[in-house]
């Protein structure tokens, strides 16, 4: 039975690692595939072979180049209890604004600085930053837009569909300048078939709330606007009963509820199937666009892919040196005991890379740091399981019970330092930010890893020569 479950877990450990490392680089397997494809087409169980997914590892701002903005919020229109909700939501915003722009993993983080309310955006491969700048930069906008009769809407997509026609029509023939005349000119003249635009804009809304319904306790929004506001949405709803009435922020829809009466009150409900924290993102996102928050860039630093990739190479170097030295210390001091830690280490190195691209984790200098820091907190596992092992076998203990008692006594040691570091690492993520989240990040991960590298395939490792001759060798289990 025990040797039966030992083959069992050696299983799970190889296929495990296969997986892992073909993960990490599927390049290899997936040209193997390739070439036995076609040369297995009649056989129906090698033919259907799939390519490993090729993902690339993410990589931040000190990595991969790009751009550190600062920004600093004029909140001096906003009373002083609402300015913390006002910067959140200004954030949401900003964080919408840089993903439709198409930068890759972008960090927004809100800093205070003295009585100063900050920005502080990271755009990694960043090409055209002048560009981002300006629309960064712009004041967030909120708009109500009301839904088109069919007819009106049947119109403009008629229009818009043989405006398509045309360009498909002459794409072949005509010159780049030609098309992009086109397209300016129907740009100009474009209007969105589905919703119109009207006069009730966010600087009429005064505030919006998240409020809970007091029966079945779902939340929803409530929105009140100023005199001006009152009147303009009464009349809003008045024309639109039936209808969805759009809520607009830089051109998104962020809700579009349906009018279902007359709103004359100057107070509006939105309901819908809102968990509280989408309830308190909309409320977040509606306040940001009727809340005056001009922001202005007072620093710009830029990264170059360069240096980037100059830093990238040197933390790529520093982690196999750094791991390559913790194998030959172990090796030296442990023999054999310290090769299959060797291995173990590996196939945690291969979980641990899986881990990042899978989840997936932006990399950045600090945490690759946190990474190889978790290295050594997985070799401290295996020195504890060692030598409790070593002590277990001076007082004449068998091989197989210093293997049971030298895994159960050092099993405390590896819990409770594990746990109170991956605590601290929780800390970290929970307050800290940026690359304060990454080290945390990478840190919490590489110690869940080292934990089953050490009480799981390390220990499956060293059962195989259980009832071996190898195991009263006692130059090898120095």
């Amino acid at each position: 039975m025990a040797k039966s479950r030992r083959g069992f877990n050696l299983i799970v450990i190889i296929v495990l690692a296969f997986l892992c490392f073909n993960f990490i680089y599927p390049q290899g397997i997936n040209k193997g595939i390739s070439f036995i494809k076609p040369k297995v087409s009649g056989i129906p169980v090698l033919s259907r072979l799939t390519y490993f997914p090729e993902r690339n590892f993410k990589l931040g701002l000190d990595l991969q180049g790009g751009s550190h903005l600062v920004y600093e919020a004029d909140l001096s229109a906003v009373e002083g209890e609402e300015q913390g909700e006002a910067m959140e939501g200004l954030r949401d915003v900003i964080e919408r604004r840089v993903n439709l722009f198409g930068v890759g993993e972008p960090m927004v983080a809100i800093q205070e600085v003295k009585e100063s309310r900050r920005l502080v955006v990271e755009l990694p491969g960043i090409k055209d930053v002048n560009e981002a700048i300006r629309m960064i930069g712009e004041t967030p906008y909120l708009e109500f837009k009301e839904e088109r009769d069919e007819e009106e809407r049947d119109e403009l997509l008629k229009i818009q569909e043989e405006f398509q026609a045309e360009i498909e029509e002459i794409s072949s023939s005509a010159s780049t300048e030609v098309l992009q005349a086109k397209f300016d000119e129907f740009a100009a003249t474009y209007e969105d078939p589905y919703f119109r635009e009207t006069k009730l804009t966010g600087q009429y809304l005064s505030k919006a709330v998240l409020s809970f319904d007091q029966t079945t306790m779902v939340a929803y929004v409530v929105l009140e606007f100023d005199d001006e506001g009152k009147e303009l949405f009464s009349e809003l709803t008045k024309n639109n009963v039936g209808k969805r009435l759009a809520i607009v922020i830089d051109q998104s829809i962020i809700s579009a509820p349906v009018v279902r009466e007359e709103i004359t009150g100057g107070t509006a409900q939105i309901t819908g199937d809102f968990t509280v924290d989408e309830a308190k993102e909309l409320v977040r996102n509606l306040n940001a666009g009727a809340l005056p928050v001009p922001i202005g860039l007072i620093s710009q630093t830029s990264v170059g892919p360069t240096l980037g990739r100059i830093s990238m190479e040197k933390s790529l170097k520093a982690g196999i040196f750094g791991f390559l030295m913790v194998c030959l210390f172990m090796l030296i001091f442990y023999r054999l005991s310290g090769l299959l830690a060797g291995l173990s280490l590996l196939i945690y190195a291969g979980i641990l890379l899986s881990l990042f691209k899978l989840i997936p984790v932006t990399l950045t200098l600090a945490g690759i740091g946190g990474a190889v820091l978790s290295v050594g907190m997985a070799v401290d596992a295996n020195v504890l399981i060692f030598e409790r092992i070593k002590e277990e076998r001076i007082t004449g203990d068998s091989f197989q019970s210093a293997l049971r008692i030298g895994f159960a006594r050092a099993w405390t040691s590896i819990r409770d330092s594990n746990i109170t570091t991956l605590l601290v690492a929780v800390i970290m993520f929970s307050f800290g930010s940026g690359f304060v989240k990454g080290f945390a990040l990478t840190l919490s991960l590489g110690i869940l890893v080292s934990i089953f590298s050490a009480m799981f395939v390390t220990k499956t490792f060293l059962r195989l020569f259980e009832g071996t001759k190898l195991e009263n060798n006692k130059w090898l289990w120095r």
